[in-house]
């Protein structure tokens, strides 16, 4: 069995958690505490490849990334750097459509925290930073912690969007999705069928653990 479907996703799931983990929680830090003239908008956009079919997100990268798209162009032309049809395009592909899961669980979690408790570390002197890391970011955590599992799992499952900008070039942009898609269009469903376990079993583990942490966190009569 070749392992480097399987390999690869890893690597570009967690290179993509990486960046979903730092510019969700941002992005979410910011829409809950700011108030500014197209919010709504800014908000939309920023769900927005949650909605989409995945393929159609990947059409959008596609357009921006390609050699005559703004962000390609300028990449190409300024460092030499080509991002289509490479693992960077897959990272990309996979962090941009698990953002918005990432987002909206560290929204949710950052609106659940009482504004009292932040207001009185500030009364005493802690400076907006200090709130975040030793206030806002503890009591949010629990969904910060959701956010991550489930943006680490669509990554990990991401394919409409990967296929439109990375391709299927084996050993490096193939991902477990794009290999059971392909190899169930040539007829090797046995093979297709084992990759599909593998990420179903890594999904299910995520989950179940998820479960497991949440369930000990809450109070001991909450558990039944």
């Amino acid at each position: 069995m070749d392992w480097r479907p399987v390999l690869l996703s890893l690597r570009v799931g967690l290179a993509a958690l990486a960046f979903v983990l730092v510019a969700g929680t941002l992005a979410a830090r910011v829409m809950t505490r700011r108030h500014f003239a197209g919010r709504d908008v800014v908000d939309g956009l920023l769900v927005l490849p949650l909605v989409l079919p995945p393929v159609v997100t990947g059409f959008l990268l596609l357009l921006l990334l390609g050699r005559h798209g703004p962000v390609g162009r300028f990449l190409e032309n300024t460092f030499g750097i080509r991002l289509l049809f490479t693992m960077s395009a897959a990272v990309i592909a996979a962090a941009v459509v698990a953002f918005p899961l990432m987002y909206q669980s560290a929204k949710a979690a950052f609106q659940a925290v009482d504004a009292r408790l932040e207001d009185a570390a500030r009364t005493l002197g802690a400076g907006e930073a200090r709130v975040f890391l030793t206030v806002t970011l503890p009591l949010a955590w629990p969904g910060m912690v959701a956010g991550t599992v489930l943006s680490f799992a669509r990554a990990l499952g991401e394919f409409g969007a990967t296929v439109m900008v990375a391709g299927n070039i084996p050993g490096e942009t193939t991902t477990v999705p794009l290999a059971i898609f392909f190899l169930a269009d040539a007829g090797d469903l046995r093979a297709a069928g084992i990759y599909a376990l593998i990420i179903s079993g890594i999904s299910m583990v995520m989950v179940v653990a998820l479960n497991v942490w949440t369930r000990k966190r809450r109070p001991g009569w909450m558990r039944r």
